[in-house]
């Protein structure tokens, strides 16, 4: 079962956005206050990112259950550069940018699943899931 909003990320105030849906849908997915401030956290680095090396691009947030477990999956796209070293990328204080370097690897820790799919010149797609406890 799944159920799919879409969000553009095309400027500053579009993060903000972001941050706006996200909320609503981990309220609305029934996450602790806690796992919400921890989606909508991930979900603003992610949403910068796109945003500032992918040129801009899309969310699409998903309220999803295997049966088993509820949970929110949010899939940051874009269309831009793409990471030529992934695993580089996912390390704790490497930025292109000059900034902290804790976007990609704190959005990996602050969520349950996370999957970084790009290839130079093929866009970057980040996949984050947070499950209902």
């Amino acid at each position: 079962m799944t159920d799919t909003f879409e969000v553009p990320i095309d400027s500053d105030s579009d993060v903000v956005v972001v941050r706006q849906h996200v909320r609503s849908h981990a309220l609305q997915a029934k996450l602790s206050l806690v796992d919400q401030t921890k989606v909508v956290t991930a979900a603003s680095e992610l949403a910068r990112n796109t945003l500032v090396y992918g040129g801009g691009g899309r969310l699409v947030i998903e309220a999803i259950s295997n049966g088993v477990r509820r949970g929110l999956r949010l899939s940051f796209i874009d269309e831009g550069p793409g990471i030529g070293d992934v695993e580089q990328a996912l390390t704790d204080g490497w930025s292109t940018g000059g900034g902290l370097g804790l976007g990609l690897s704190g959005s990996r820790r602050l969520m349950d699943e996370f999957d970084l799919e790009s290839a130079p010149g093929r866009g970057t797609r980040v996949t984050v899931v947070k499950w209902v406890r």
